[in-house]
């Protein structure tokens, strides 16, 4: 009888947990965006948001429902990223924020990084942050 309990209790509590399992992911998701950007150069790369006020404020962007801080800066990972593969390089998603105006030491395009990625972290790019003053978000896109 006390085995007979014990399946009858598995049974309940593991589609409980699964289900469970499934929403934390769904919340995790719910938590990450990717959005497209460019630059000056009409060249264009991707970003992933993990901060629920920063995805907003990027949704905010492309919608138009405001027009501040409208440019990306944070610090390069130099290897490409699964969601931005046209780059050897991303942007760490822990470190993006947005700006209206930066310092000139970090301003580069898109194609200017990834010709000099070898000379970021020192005069260039110094510690590894990298603001284009030229960014602009373009659109959000579905995760890969």
């Amino acid at each position: 009888m006390a085995a007979l309990a014990a399946v009858a209790t598995l049974a309940l509590t593991a589609p409980a947990q699964a289900q469970q399992a499934e929403a934390t992911h769904r919340t995790t998701t719910a938590q990450t965006a990717y959005f497209e950007f460019t630059d000056v150069t009409r060249s264009t790369g991707v970003l992933q948001l993990t901060d629920p006020a920063k995805i907003q404020h990027a949704r905010d962007l492309i919608s138009g429902a405001t027009t501040e801080r409208p440019h990306v800066l944070g610090r390069i990972i130099k290897r490409p990223a699964d969601y931005n593969p046209r780059w050897s390089f991303h942007y760490n998603p822990d470190t993006i924020d947005f700006f209206d105006v930066a310092i000139k030491v970090c301003d580069a395009t898109l194609p200017y990084v990834e010709d000099h990625l070898d000379e970021a972290g020192g005069p260039f790019l110094p510690g590894l942050v990298w603001c284009p003053w030229t960014s602009k978000l373009v659109r959000e896109i579905p995760a890969p």
